[in-house]
């Protein structure tokens, strides 16, 4: 674990050290960002978490989310700080308008992405953990930070979210071992698959109504994909964050191997989220469109394209994996 003893060196000698997350943050960006803050804080450090984009109403029911700064909220501690920490992103582009800031201060980055690029200064990349979380964990520990409940529950939730609570490829015996430290640490699982799994708004679920209306398969049923355009949003009186996890459930329809929502935002931004479910590895085609994540569990976004354009692109690019 040398790289993980370099990282403690540089942490150590630096007093000011902003923790950055991506953009459309998910469940192990926000832990991620949180637990590690929280634990230099309690080492003695001045650490700020800081996510630009909106943290999703339900994870936002997490004690703790409130000490997270959008750009505009830390942008004074980020020009003062002497480290730049970022996790959970494969790619500058990931983190918005914090990676103006890259080429001015020192960064390390912590990633689980076979797709991260190592953009940092010092990258501690790798692929065989289930989540940032758990990396940050491993971290922790070897800080010998003080574990309460509140961080327990914060640094479990982001290993919960990625694993899709512990059902996916990525569990491992010595996850679940970090697990039980966690929930012996007082970690609240309980509270966690509350807030995440059953604490859906009516109007979130009319969404996903129309989403299931939107459906199309191809490749002998083996893709299934859907559209949600942002005036969707508005007449369901949603925002984008109340789509989170419709993909997972397209993917668990029965013979489909890959899922695909398609999710337009505002200034002609379109998002592809993609889920395979055995077999297909969605990283290569995740790359071809400039975007990343797992095997299983991937990306992309297109900027200045309309969306008829873009599914065609990308159904058409699996489907032909998966007919041929």
């Amino acid at each position: 674990m040398d790289i993980v003893n370099e990282i403690i060196e540089k942490l150590g000698k630096a007093s000011k050290i902003a923790v950055v997350g991506h953009i459309m943050p998910d469940g192990d960006c926000i832990s991620s960002v949180l637990s590690l803050s929280i634990g230099l804080e309690k080492l003695g450090k001045f650490a700020m978490p800081m996510i630009d984009y909106n943290v999703p109403w339900f994870y936002r029911e997490f004690e703790g989310t409130e000490k997270i700064k959008d750009f505009e909220g830390g942008k004074k501690f980020l020009e003062e700080s002497e480290l730049l920490v970022i996790l959970d992103s494969s790619s500058p582009d990931r983190i918005g308008r914090v990676k103006e800031y890259m080429e001015r201060k020192f960064t390390i980055v912590m990633d689980h992405h076979a797709t991260n690029s190592k953009f940092g200064d010092l990258n501690w990349v790798d692929s065989n953990y289930s989540s940032v979380a758990e990396m940050v964990f491993i971290l922790n520990r070897m800080m010998n930070v003080n574990y309460d409940p509140l961080l327990a529950t914060l640094n479990l939730m982001g290993m919960a979210t990625d694993t899709g609570f512990f059902k996916y490829s990525n569990v491992s015996a010595d996850l679940f071992r970090k697990v039980a430290d966690l929930i012996e640490l007082g970690a609240d699982l309980n509270f966690i698959a509350r807030t995440i799994l059953e604490n859906k708004k009516v109007e979130q679920l009319r969404l996903f109504s129309h989403v299931l209306n939107q459906m199309k398969f191809r490749a002998n049923n083996r893709l299934v994909y859907s559209i949600v355009r942002f005036e969707d949003f508005e007449r369901y009186s949603c925002t984008e964050e109340d789509s989170s996890g419709f993909v997972n459930e397209l993917r668990s329809i029965r013979g489909v191997e890959v899922a695909i929502l398609f999710v337009e935002y505002p200034k002609g931004r379109i998002h592809a989220s993609m889920r395979s479910k055995s077999y297909y590895d969605l990283t290569k085609v995740a790359s071809e469109f400039n975007g990343g994540g797992h095997p299983r569990a991937a990306g992309a976004t297109f900027d200045d394209e309309n969306m008829e354009q873009v599914v065609k692109k990308v159904v058409g690019r699996i489907e032909r994996d998966l007919t041929n």
